[in-house]
């Protein structure tokens, strides 16, 4: 698997979870890589969608020795504001 595959593939699976668990309707999305790293055969990236109401971001790890991957979907819990001097 190249990374362009990887991109692909874990897009592909958030737009299914976006679509078919969350339950929004199914129209033109963008989903955007946030961040992502290949480590050895390894590839792991974090997403988010465009929909407003989304608080969900994606976590896409695939593992190159089993060929498998795995999406984690996180909740946005709260937002906390702290002064630094």
């Amino acid at each position: 698997m190249n990374n362009r595959e990887f991109i692909k593939l874990a897009k592909d699976e958030v737009a299914h979870y976006t679509f078919d668990v969350l339950g929004y309707e199914q129209t033109s999305i963008e989903i955007f890589v946030v961040w992502q790293v290949k480590v050895l055969q390894n590839y792991k990236a974090l997403l988010a969608t465009d929909i407003e109401d989304d608080q969900h971001y994606y976590e896409a790890t695939y593992n190159g020795d089993k060929k498998e991957l795995y999406l984690d979907v996180y909740d946005k819990q709260e937002n906390k504001c702290f002064k630094v001097k």
